[in-house]
């Protein structure tokens, strides 16, 4: 059976003003969302813009489509929810009156699990957002959360540094639309400094990974907040990327963590989360091995009542 949601989620309460349009059965199936964003990352108070991302459970025939019959590769194949997503929802009512505009991601468990065992930066990151930026989270959320480091290997640094990369080459040739704040930066401190702290922000993420084990999303704040209002040159930000990528690649030789993720355990708390959630999985999950068990334990039995 589901838990108790602690309040309603924002999906649930836009969905209720008529703002998203979500699988009929979303609304009622999100088990965690958290803001992300500048302000997870400690770089910025303003909540009138919300990046928020979480997962749902979907129905158990989505996630075990056999229980409704599917052969898979034959026939008619049932269409899975991978994740919704809407963008520049204005909700006019909010703060009071003065407004809020949501951009909202939210993944079905399985993908959501699956991109945090690759150590995708942006659900890694959810997973390690503050307490107090979690907007609505259920016991399934709770399970997750407390067992996020389990998620965490060294591969983190592959995707990390990529991102990281991806940031740089944006810093250097995007151009934001004119007019906009972003432009005005560039046109201040001659490149987008959003881009630039991302980059600094990335790598001070994945040494923690590499060195701890654990993420501090807001441990060096007030130097990114120092990178967002211009305080470094574009050089300073090319320099200090090339300079911590070395100190990274020795980072990722020592790191005591496993070189990649450790399935098995992972596909077994994704198990616990949807036993939580739906009850008993016998139906929909054959675990290998159980069936020999079963025949040893009732051989064992017989051959003590000497049967």
């Amino acid at each position: 059976m589901s838990t108790k949601r602690k309040h309603s989620s924002v999906v649930q309460t836009l969905h209720e003003k008529k703002m998203v349009q979500a699988p009929k059965w979303l609304p009622n199936a999100v088990a965690y969302e958290t803001i992300m964003g500048s302000v997870a990352y400690g770089v910025s108070n303003d909540t009138s813009d919300m990046d928020v991302y979480g997962f749902c459970i979907p129905p158990k025939e989505q996630i075990f489509p056999h229980l409704a019959g599917e052969i898979p590769g034959f026939g008619r194949q049932i269409q899975r929810f991978e994740q919704f997503q809407q963008h520049h929802i204005q909700d006019a009512d909010a703060l009071g009156g003065t407004g809020r505009e949501y951009d909202i991601t939210i993944f079905s468990i399985v993908k959501y699990f699956h991109l945090a065992m690759e150590n995708n930066p942006n659900v890694v990151d959810s997973l390690f957002t503050p307490v107090t930026a979690v907007l609505h989270t259920t016991h399934v959320g709770e399970m997750v959360r407390e067992k996020r480091r389990i998620f965490l290997h060294k591969g983190a640094w592959h995707k990390f540094k990529g991102y990281a990369y991806s940031q740089l080459h944006k810093m250097d040739i995007k151009q934001p639309q004119e007019g906009s704040r972003r432009h005005a930066d560039v046109e201040k401190h001659g490149y987008d400094c959003k881009f630039a702290y991302h980059v600094v922000r990335l790598l001070d993420e994945v040494e923690q990974i590499l060195n701890e084990g654990d993420i501090d999303l807001q441990r060096n704040k007030e130097q990114l907040k120092s990178i967002r209002r211009g305080e470094w040159t574009q050089e300073q930000v090319r320099d200090s990327f090339e300079r911590r990528e070395k100190e990274l690649e020795a980072a990722y030789t020592n790191s005591k963590l496993p070189h990649t993720p450790d399935e098995p355990k992972i596909k077994q708390l994704l198990l616990d989360c949807l036993e939580s959630h739906f009850g008993s999985l016998s139906e929909a999950v054959v675990v290998p091995g159980q069936e020999r068990e079963l025949l040893r334990q009732i051989k064992e039995l017989c051959e003590k009542a000497g049967v």
